[in-house]
């Protein structure tokens, strides 16, 4: 009998020897988590730091970043970590409100222009360049100049102004899937176009609506941040970032650097946290990357 044996046999069984690197859902989905979690801290922080660093202080005014203020007080001794917190919450919530006004104001506009057709597709077409051709801030500051300032000024100028990207991406997408083999025969069936629009259409452009809803979320806020710093937003007795920064300006000059540092950093990074969001939510729901 023989007894050699095949080099098969003799041939070492691999082993792994550390963690598989994730893929590209896997980051993507902790990508998303991480941005969740960091929004859900500041508006727990909102809520646990309460009110009571708003009240003036006098005697602790001006004070730098210490352990007792970790971002330093204002020049009547109130606590800028509390501020910032709740301006953050605030730009926050006036951001979701405008955003998806203007969201919703996009997808209907895109899903008329795609639906009828003629006419419409027309107007609602040189509506949005328009909007285009005009310079965004200007038209910010003129709308809510004109609604007479204020919360509701704000929020309305910032709803009106940021929906033609949307409704273009949203028209192009439902042109698509309109001239597509089983809408044109739902059309010769028989079914209205509003049929059309709800079974075949809405399913479509439900991930684009949500994706462009996200990354309005960053426009919003920072125009609503800047209507306040020029003075035709929120009410100054509120405390919204943009009232903040503005006050600061007066104060930097005098070595009060973190009146005006940390608000605005902060600002940046719930701002890029809402784009990174955005950006993962595409990736996740695009069938082209999504298994990666």
């Amino acid at each position: 009998m023989s007894t050699s044996v095949s080099s098969t046999q003799l041939s070492p069984v691999p082993r792994h020897t550390g963690f598989a690197k994730p893929n590209r859902r896997t980051l993507t989905l902790l990508a998303i988590a991480a941005c969740l979690l960091f929004f859900a801290a500041l508006v727990f922080g909102r809520f646990w730091i309460g009110d009571a660093g708003l009240q003036t202080a006098l005697p602790d005014r001006n004070q730098a970043p210490s352990l007792a203020h970790p971002l330093g007080t204002d020049w009547l001794g109130r606590d800028m970590l509390t501020r910032t917190l709740h301006g953050l919450v605030l730009s926050l919530r006036v951001g979701l409100l405008a955003a998806l006004i203007s969201a919703v104001i996009g997808t209907v506009l895109g899903l008329c222009s795609a639906i009828f057709g003629g006419i419409v597709d027309t107007i609602i077409t040189w509506l949005v360049d328009l909007f285009y051709s005009l310079p965004h801030l200007v038209l910010l500051i003129l709308i809510s100049f004109a609604l007479g300032g204020g919360l509701r000024g704000a929020l309305i100028a910032v709803a009106v102004t940021h929906w033609p990207g949307l409704t273009r991406v949203i028209r192009a997408e439902a042109l698509q899937v309109t001239s597509s083999d089983y809408v044109q025969l739902s059309a010769k069936l028989g079914r209205s176009r509003w049929w059309i629009a709800r079974y075949h259409l809405l399913p479509h452009i439900a991930p684009q609506f949500l994706v462009g809803l996200i990354l309005l979320f960053p426009h919003a806020i920072l125009h609503e941040a800047g209507l306040t710093f020029v003075g035709i937003g929120l009410s100054p007795h509120t405390p919204a970032i943009g009232i903040i920064l503005s006050e600061s300006m007066r104060h930097l000059s005098t070595g009060y650097w973190w009146l005006g540092v940390f608000p605005g950093l902060a600002l940046l990074i719930a701002v890029k946290a809402f784009d990174i969001l955005g950006e993962q939510v595409r990736t996740f729901i695009d069938p082209k990357t999504s298994q990666e």
